[in-house]
C-alpha cells in the first residue's frame, strides 16, 4: 500500500482529540465507560467465527429494493462488513478508508466488498453519499442477518442519553425504530459462502485494519 495509506487507529486517534474536545469531559466520560464495558463483557461466545457459514439472507439496496447478499458479494465471495450506522463517525471514517484503501485490491483480485447495517435505505444511501462510497451498502431490517451471527448489541442507556444530549437517536436511523446495532465486525467469505476470516469489534473505536484484511483474503 501507499505511504499515504494510513493505519485506521491513527484516524481514530487524531478523531478522538478533537471529538473530546468538541463534547467536553461529561460525555466524553459516558462513552469511555460504555467502552470499557463493552470490552470486560468480551466477544459473545456465540459470536460469527471462521469455519461458519454465511446464512442466506434477504437484504435491502439504498433503493429499498431486496437484494440476496450472496448475489450482492459475487461468485468468488469477498468482504461483509457489519457496522453501526451513518450516524457514527467511526463507522463514516472505516467504511471511507476501506474505500480508498481496501477497494481497489479487492476489485483487482475479483473480489466483492459489501456494508451492513440496521439503518433504514435513506440513511444508507446518506453514508453512500457523504462517504464517496463506490461499493454495496445494505440495509439488514431488524437485524435479522445479525441476530443469527450473534452479533446483536445495542447502546447502553447512559449513551443513548449521550446521543439525545447530541442530537440524534438510533432508533430514528434503524429501519425498525430500536436502538439494536451489530458489534462492527468484518468477514471474509469464499465463493461457497464459508466464512475463512471473522473480527468482531466489541469496542466501537476500533476496527479492522485493512492490511489485516488484506492478508486473511485468498490468494489470487
Amino acid at each position: 500500500m501507499a505511504e499515504t495509506a494510513t493505519p485506521i487507529r491513527d484516524r481514530v486517534a487524531e478523531f478522538n482529540g478533537g471529538f473530546t474536545a468538541q463534547i467536553g469531559p461529561r460525555l466524553s466520560d459516558v462513552f469511555a465507560t460504555e467502552q470499557a464495558d463493552l470490552v470486560a463483557a468480551g466477544v459473545p461466545e456465540k459470536a460469527v467465527a471462521a469455519g461458519d457459514r454465511l446464512p442466506e439472507a434477504t437484504l435491502l439496496d439504498s433503493r429499498g429494493e431486496s437484494v440476496l447478499l450472496e448475489d450482492a458479494l459475487g461468485e468468488r465471495g469477498g468482504v461483509v462488513v457489519f457496522y453501526r450506522g451513518s450516524w457514527c463517525p467511526y463507522c463514516n471514517l472505516t467504511l471511507k478508508t476501506y474505500q480508498e484503501q481496501l477497494l481497489p485490491i479487492l476489485r483487482d483480485r475479483g473480489l466483492g466488498l459489501v456494508a451492513i447495517s440496521p439503518q433504514t435505505p435513506e440513511a444508507s444511501d446518506l453514508a453512500v453519499v457523504n462517504g464517496g462510497l463506490d461499493f454495496t451498502v445494505l440495509t439488514d431490517p431488524g437485524n435479522r442477518l445479525v441476530r443469527e451471527l450473534g452479533i446483536l448489541t445495542e447502546p447502553a442507556a447512559a449513551a443513548r442519553a449521550a446521543h439525545t444530549d447530541l442530537g440524534f437517536d438510533v432508533a430514528d436511523s434503524n429501519a425498525d425504530a430500536t436502538g439494536d446495532i451489530p458489534f462492527p465486525t468484518v468477514l471474509v467469505v469464499d465463493g461457497s459462502g464459508a466464512v475463512t476470516f471473522a473480527d468482531v469489534h466489541v469496542d466501537y473505536t476500533t476496527r479492522t485494519e485493512v492490511s489485516d484484511i488484506v492478508a486473511a483474503l485468498p490468494e489470487s
